[in-house]
């Protein structure tokens, strides 16, 4: 059943097609072939609400197919963590930050706003909870939104362990988890040195639980050479080749893909295994990014930015397959609290 899904996602071909059409309701008729439903006619705010309740059928559906809770929570729990940055960050800045809270994660939004506001955490899973508190704490004593949005993404990737722990999946998705540790400490890497920062800034970035260690890539952090080889034999070997160009100058652009396509290559890898987890994961996946492509196209589109420019940045993204990078939490990292969306 999953697989057949597959057949009706958003490819990268029928977004090149919406985007190219002559009107938003044409581009419209795009998406109901894949199931969205009729948007003809509403408004980017319209559309985004339309597009939210569709994939929230999605995350029912497929938890009506997957044997272990775990493996949907997996994807469930950036949405929780999104939530957190943007409740501590409208805090501090005195704002509501109602209309980009999500409702796709493991606790409702009003939930973790509740206890947020009356500090009592005790139907909060324990890592998100003690973590909200680590955060606001840093932000309110050093008003840097990027260390408190660092504690908040050494939880996320605590809890994802915690939760891969004891799936049946031969270790498959401790596996993706472990990977994208690994991809956000290469990017932090690169990106520290292309601010011309030094390792100890880097290390207040770096993230514990991947296959490389945190206090590898603090050696290899000095010497372009040394990173590409400490990452060489790994899915990331193509990326950190370019990420030693990107050090000293060159563009991000080939880098970000090829970090990204790692991780595809991984998923792509476990679709050879039998049916089981893997697929589900696979399929998870697939399900949980391909509308938010579409919702930031819509909202581009709708404002007017030129069509190229938005066919670059959706197609450049939809051909890796790119999930919402667990450092970029869209939305409370956009402009209403940080414009630049990079951790480092």
């Amino acid at each position: 059943m999953l697989a057949a899904r597959e057949t009706k996602m958003l490819s990268a071909e029928r977004m090149e097609r919406m985007i190219d059409a002559p009107t938003n309701d044409e581009a419209a008729k795009i998406l109901e072939e894949c199931g969205y439903g009729d948007l003809s006619g509403l408004s980017a705010k319209e559309a985004g609400a339309a597009l939210e309740a569709h994939i929230a059928a999605l995350f029912d559906e497929v938890e009506g197919m997957v044997p272990e809770a775990q493996l949907v929570q997996l994807f469930r729990l950036k949405y929780d963590y999104h939530n957190a940055k943007a409740l501590i960050k409208a805090r501090a800045m005195g704002v509501e930050c109602d209309a980009i809270l999500s409702q796709r994660g493991t606790v409702a939004p009003q939930k973790l706003l509740t206890a947020f506001l009356e500090e009592d955490y005790r139907d909060i899973p324990p890592i998100l909870a003690q973590a909200m508190v680590s955060a606001a704490a840093i932000l309110a004593r050093t008003t840097n939104p990027q260390a408190a949005d660092f504690e908040l993404d050494r939880a996320y990737f605590a809890q994802m362990l915690a939760l891969s722990d004891g799936l049946s999946d031969g270790g498959f998705a401790r596996g993706y988890v472990q990977l994208q540790i690994d991809s956000a400490n290469l990017r932090a890497a690169v990106r520290t040195r292309r601010m011309a920062k030094d390792a100890d800034f880097l290390k207040t970035a770096l993230i514990p639980g991947g296959t490389i260690g945190t206090d590898r890539v603090l050696a290899a952090f000095d010497s372009a050479e040394a990173l590409t080889a400490l990452y060489g034999n790994t899915w990331l070997g193509n990326a950190a080749a370019a990420g030693a160009a990107a050090m000293s100058g060159g563009a991000l652009t080939a880098f970000e893909l090829l970090c990204d396509n790692a991780l595809m290559d991984y998923i792509r890898a476990a679709k050879l295994r039998s049916f089981g987890a893997c697929d589900e994961f696979c399929c998870r996946l697939i399900f949980s990014t391909k509308p938010k492509r579409f919702s930031d196209a819509q909202s581009i589109f709708t404002v007017g930015q030129p069509v190229q420019s938005v066919k670059r940045c959706v197609i450049d993204w939809d051909s890796g397959c790119r999930e919402c990078s667990p450092i970029e939490f869209a939305a409370a990292d956009k402009a209403v609290f940080i414009p630049n969306r990079s951790r480092v």
